[in-house]
């Protein structure tokens, strides 16, 4: 459905899988990945939004531990795969690379630019909204955002975050933290959905649910669609 391009980061070149719609793009969107790499799974959802009429780009973060790592979550030794990169995983950097990205879908054309991002993409949406200028982002169920919470009064672009309620990776008291500090700011719109867990639109997942991801995916595409018009 795609093609890898090669974008320049402040540290060195990274490649980024592209989902071009039919027509014009109404705008772009930087889809940012799960721990598990550039996937089929993150390619599909990129896949998606290019048929919800965007410019997809999902840059590959993990180039620096390892390009191209493409791998799943059916068995645990690739949960453990996963874990170590998310261990070694530089944030700082991967927001950097997430500015980069930004920054050439704006070479390439897009007036406008969202980020939409899952689990580790959630945080680092959040966190985008933070420190870049993209124009909107909308986060799913992403961990350990209640570090990051401070961060908040940075952010002058819209935001929503889509929390699980029974996520097994963000307890009771991290989602607590982040109505806290996250819910009194105009721009930052929270969903929380009281019976999934998490990754709950990952499809093929443990915690796959349709009708939940179908709620979820029509209130990021209608948040989208409002803001980078």
């Amino acid at each position: 459905m795609g093609e890898w391009v090669e974008v320049q980061g402040p540290d060195g070149a990274f490649r980024a899988y592209v989902a071009r719609p039919v027509g014009t793009p109404r705008a772009a969107v930087v889809e940012i990945q799960e721990i598990f790499g550039v996937n089929s799974v993150m390619r599909k959802k990129a896949d998606w939004l290019a048929g919800e009429g965007f410019l997809a780009i999902a840059p590959d973060l993990f180039w620096r531990i390892q390009p191209g790592i493409d791998i799943t979550d059916q068995s645990e030794a690739e949960w453990a795969q996963a874990f170590d990169y998310f261990k070694r995983f530089d944030v700082d950097a991967g927001v950097r690379d997430i500015q980069a990205t930004v920054a050439h879908a704006r070479s390439i054309g897009a007036a406008n630019v969202g980020a939409v991002g899952y689990c580790l993409g959630g945080l680092l949406a959040y966190l985008t909204a933070c420190r870049t200028d993209c124009d909107a982002c909308v986060g799913y169920y992403g961990v350990n955002i209640p570090s990051f919470v401070g961060e908040a009064a940075n952010i002058t672009k819209p935001l929503m975050l889509h929390i699980a309620g029974k996520d097994g990776f963000v307890d009771a008291a991290a989602q607590a933290a982040m109505q806290a500090g996250l819910g009194g700011n105009s721009k930052i719109t929270l969903h929380t959905y009281a019976e999934q867990d998490h990754a709950f639109t990952r499809e093929g997942g443990k915690h796959y649910d349709a009708a939940a991801a179908q709620l979820a995916d029509g209130r990021t595409v209608a948040f989208l669609k409002e803001h980078l018009a």
